[in-house]
């Protein structure tokens, strides 16, 4: 085969394994948000309480976060894309159980089958971009593999509402569901089976990976990302009571939170981006900066300018999440990577669940300002970490193949 005709070949196997993956993650995101869209159905189905409600969403997250590591596991042993379409199609048939549950016990049985194929989503599309993808590259497709999942979260439970006008709740989950089997399908049909990297890359790629900070290169870029996903949840269940005591209505305090998921969408897209071009942690510096700064800025504005600043917070407190995820691989060696992401989001999202808890105990200490002021503050103890590595992180030229 000529060198042309190679080159050819990685490109189509690079926007297959993207727009795959991309695929991938809109769906699972969307199957996830599509939970929120149920629980006042299935309150007035069967009489929950909210504490029963909490439950369902708990089964569904909590079972999506915990089993990642495992599903990394088992992608090394069955390969990546196997265990995608098996997870795709799990999560599928998730939904079409909890359209056939009869009562609270089937239900909960079917998010956990739901969460169950959830779980292999975000770790291993992740690694299959990662292979298909290298240097600055990769961290430009993994933040558009990012924002795809947003705008499975905006799509999914928009088409469940529209499909609940003409069918019963129950034939629209069905239906829903059955688009995780028939994806699940696609998955094993379009995802190509990437070819090892030629010696001299394999080679780069695991010098890099085994480099004197790969010991602890790892844990420090997790830790970055544990603190930006617990402060960013922190931010956002904060912020609705910061707009309240400006004088903002239940519609503009929507209105906001759908500001600054749209920049968080674009920040998803842009920053990782930006970090191909200037290096992550110049990037991390930048976006963690903005937000620390944005943050307390908010404090002290009125209703009208806070709601132009939101777009922008939004922007840099979700593009920090791309550069991280993007920066994976530069860090661990490849066949290590489907279990390095797994690791990854299930630390980055465990945090996200838990910290609004704790953060709320210092809301009730010391007052919401005072405890976005805290938020603003650990939000720049990334800052440092960064800096510790930066000499485990390999600078690529984005326009290197």
């Amino acid at each position: 085969m000529t060198v042309a005709a190679d080159n050819a070949v990685r490109k189509s196997e690079e926007r297959r394994a993207l727009g795959t993956a991309c695929g991938a993650h809109a769906l699972h995101d969307g199957y996830t948000d599509l939970v929120y869209v149920m629980l006042p159905i299935w309150q007035s189905e069967f009489g929950l309480g909210f504490a029963a409600l909490g439950l369902m969403k708990t089964v569904f997250s909590g079972t999506l976060a915990g089993l990642q590591i495992p599903s990394g596991f088992l992608s090394e042993r069955f390969g990546a894309p196997v265990v995608l379409a098996l997870g795709t199609a799990l999560a599928g048939l998730g939904y079409c159980f909890a359209g056939f549950s009869t009562g609270v016990a089937s239900l909960v049985a079917a998010l956990f089958i739901g969460g169950l194929g959830a779980s292999t989503q975000h770790p291993l599309a992740s690694s299959l971009i990662a292979q298909a993808f290298s240097g600055a590259r990769s961290r430009q497709a993994l933040g558009t593999y990012n924002f795809a999942g947003d705008i499975g979260k905006m799509t999914l439970p928009a088409a469940a509402s529209l499909l609940f006008v003409v069918m019963p709740w129950r034939q629209a989950l069905i239906v829903l569901g059955g688009f995780g089997v028939l994806a699940a399908i696609a998955i094993l049909v379009a995802m190509p089976r990437l070819r090892a990297l030629p010696a001299q890359e394999k080679n780069a790629e695991r010098a890099r990976s085994n480099g004197r900070l790969q010991s602890y290169g790892f844990p420090l870029l997790l830790s970055v990302g544990v603190i930006d996903s617990a402060t960013r949840m922190a931010f956002l269940t904060f912020l609705p009571f910061v707009l309240t005591a400006k004088g903002a209505s239940l519609p503009t305090i929507g209105l906001a939170l759908t500001l600054v998921f749209a920049g968080g969408a674009a920040g998803k897209l842009v920053c990782a981006y930006i970090g191909a071009r200037i290096g992550t942690v110049a990037t991390v510096w930048l976006t963690e900066g903005v937000t620390a700064i944005g943050i307390v800025a908010l404090l002290p504005l009125p209703l009208e300018t806070a709601m132009v600043l939101l777009p922008v917070v939004g922007v840099a407190l979700n593009g920090t999440s791309s550069v991280l995820y993007g920066s994976v691989p530069d860090l661990v060696a490849p066949e290590r990577r489907a279990r390095a992401f797994s690791i990854f989001y299930t630390g980055t999202i465990g945090a996200g669940a838990i910290s609004p808890a704790i953060y709320g105990l210092l809301g009730d200490a010391v007052g919401v300002n005072w405890a976005l002021v805290v938020v603003a503050a650990i939000v720049l103890a990334t800052l440092p970490l960064t800096l510790l590595l930066r000499p485990a992180l390999i600078s690529v030229p984005a326009s290197s193949p």
